[in-house]
């Protein structure tokens, strides 16, 4: 059976991701799509170029929305014209309109499959998605807090002197501001982090503001973030097309707050198959409704206009 990834944005994240595809060989047929016609067809030559080098042939076509009939999934990867934001949200109004631009001809194409959004506020402009494609709310999530748990994994392996790949845990909330790292579901080899400490002296704030502040800080020196991004966004793509029933921090539909917000869920062939709720403590379960309060604000603003 043929696996075909849509992706809409052949900027610096779109291409990233589907080098990352392109390069482990996840799908079999990649459409980029871009406003910028000669960008996305530059971008998909040369991936082709890259054809006879790579371990498995994946084709990648350019600027053929009708080619999403069939696409399992789709990447949203629309980026604003400024890219030197410290708050995501600020860039709601550019990015609202440019997918409700696209989403549309997506629909009309008699696409059905699932949509990962990494397009920022990532949160609220899943929501957006959601409605305008009239698709489940199980079909549509965002990247959420996915590269947010990749930066504190690195963080914590680097402060505790561990390879990040044996840090387990999750940042939830607001793909933003709002965010926090869930310390309580944060073990290195199935010892709590806070156990794991012990008498050393650990600045947990500083620490959660490491990984919040992370991608203003790779933003201040490149100008953009991409790497983190795409990998993450190539396993979820991953764990769709495999239907690898896996868990990963993403933003999912939260029934009791109305609201897409970053939390673990399984990810299947259809999308969200459930999302998992952990247990937090009393003073992370305030930090969660209150990020969920700042999505759910930025998206009453965005209805006002």
């Amino acid at each position: 059976m043929t696996r075909k990834v849509g992706i809409i944005g052949a900027g610096h994240v779109g291409a990233d991701v589907a080098f990352s595809l392109v390069t482990q060989g996840l799908c079999d047929i990649i459409i980029l799509l871009d406003e910028n016609e000669k960008k996305a067809a530059s971008q998909s030559l040369e991936l082709r170029d890259m054809a006879s080098l790579t371990a498995s042939r994946v084709q990648v076509i350019a600027n053929d929305y009708s080619e999403l009939h069939d696409a399992d999934v789709l990447v949203i990867a629309v980026g604003p014209k400024t890219l030197l934001r410290e708050d995501r949200l600020e860039e709601l109004a550019e990015t609202r309109a440019a997918v409700r631009e696209v989403i549309p001809r997506v629909i009309a194409s008699g696409f059905g499959g699932v949509i990962i959004n990494i397009t920022n506020p990532c949160d609220v402009i899943t929501q957006i998605i959601q409605q305008t494609s009239g698709l489940p709310d199980s079909q549509v999530f965002g990247t959420g807090t996915s590269l947010d748990t990749a930066r504190m994994k690195r963080v914590v392996g680097e402060f505790f002197g561990f390879d990040p790949k044996s840090v387990t845990g999750y940042v939830m909330g607001e793909h933003g501001e709002s965010q926090f790292v869930a310390w309580s579901t944060v073990t290195l080899g199935g010892r709590p982090v806070a156990e794991l400490a012990g008498d050393r002296d650990v600045d947990w704030a500083k620490m959660n503001d490491a990984v919040r502040g992370g991608g203003w800080e790779i933003l201040q020196g490149k100008g953009w973030t991409s790497f983190g991004i795409a990998t993450a966004t190539a396993r979820l793509v991953d764990a769709v097309l495999s239907n690898a029933q896996s868990v990963y921090p993403v933003s999912a539909w939260d029934e009791e707050l109305s609201v897409y917000i970053g939390q673990p869920a399984v990810i299947g062939k259809s999308g969200i198959v459930q999302t998992l709720q952990p247990e937090l403590t009393a003073y992370e379960g305030v930090a969660y409704h209150s990020s969920a309060r700042v999505i759910t604000a930025a998206l009453k603003s965005e209805h006002k206009k």
